[in-house]
């Protein structure tokens, strides 16, 4: 379904944020000069995310189904395992909706196959726009590329224009920026886990120094790197747990190893079960 006639109040969308965590808060602050107003569901969230949505000065209504019932397009950027969940509380609340069907861009680091689960969540009238964030939150240009994918790709990237998000548009199938990010992951998050699982398993054998030593003699520095890559995991690595997760499946679906993916995944889960 092409928004081009929804005719938005003023020409300015209301936009929802599910939810403003750090990469939420950050997309919710770009939007804010093209929008009537950039709203986020406060029930149930943490002081964390209040001071956050409060920060980047958006507008707090009761609950998800406030949104669900209010704004013109929906962005959903959250733990992967929580994506599906998200659309299921969007989906209940679209029958009282008053105005036409909104734009749902699911951002989150999810599967292709997943994006076509929330697709036929949301029913064929909702405009879905899958979406794949690739850098850090942003807060000034130069730093972070947001990829589209679908019918309505162009319209939310032009949303974006002038914000410091580079949107760009993939085509109209749903999919494919959810595709491009597990293939980026691969060297993002699942090489990173490699020099973690690295690191365990020569403590564990008491080859530690000695792999350190023949590391450091072919041109790399071993405290270095893993401190780099503990620095970038912080304490995310529950969440980084469930994008391998969800990389796995996407590179199953294309019929290349997934291995990769999924013994990532086991290393943050137990990194993050300590």
């Amino acid at each position: 379904m092409s928004s081009g006639g929804r005719g938005w109040a003023g020409g300015r969308p209301v936009i929802g944020v599910l939810h403003p965590g750090t990469m939420g808060a950050s997309i919710g602050s770009a939007l804010k000069p093209v929008a009537s107003a950039v709203v986020w569901a406060a029930a149930g969230r943490t002081q964390a995310t209040s001071k956050r949505a409060e920060l980047a000065d958006l507008v707090g209504v009761p609950d998800v189904a406030a949104v669900a019932r209010r704004c013109d397009v929906i962005i959903s950027i959250c733990p992967p395992h929580a994506a599906v969940d998200v659309a299921e509380q969007v989906a209940a609340a679209l029958p009282d909706r008053l105005g036409p069907p909104p734009i749902y861009v699911e951002a989150n680091a999810v599967s292709p196959a997943t994006v076509g689960r929330i697709a036929d969540l949301l029913g064929p009238a909702v405009s879905l726009v899958d979406g794949a964030v690739i850098g850090p939150p942003a807060w000034k240009p130069g730093t972070s590329v947001l990829w589209l994918a679908g019918p309505d790709a162009a319209v939310v990237a032009g949303l974006f224009t002038g914000s410091p998000f580079e949107a760009r548009v993939l085509g109209p199938d749903p999919g494919a920026a959810s595709a491009l990010k597990a293939c980026f992951a691969l060297q993002s998050k699942a090489l990173p886990a490699i020099w973690l699982a690295l690191e365990e398993a020569a403590g564990r054998a008491g080859v530690a120094d000695a792999l350190a030593g023949e590391l450091s003699r072919t041109g790399t520095d071993l405290s270095e790197r893993l401190t780099e890559i503990k620095e970038r995991l912080g304490g995310k690595a529950w969440r980084w747990a469930g994008e391998m997760e969800e990389a796995a499946g996407a590179l199953a679906e294309l019929g290349v190893p997934d291995g990769f993916s999924l013994a990532a995944a086991e290393v943050y889960r137990r990194r993050a079960d300590r």
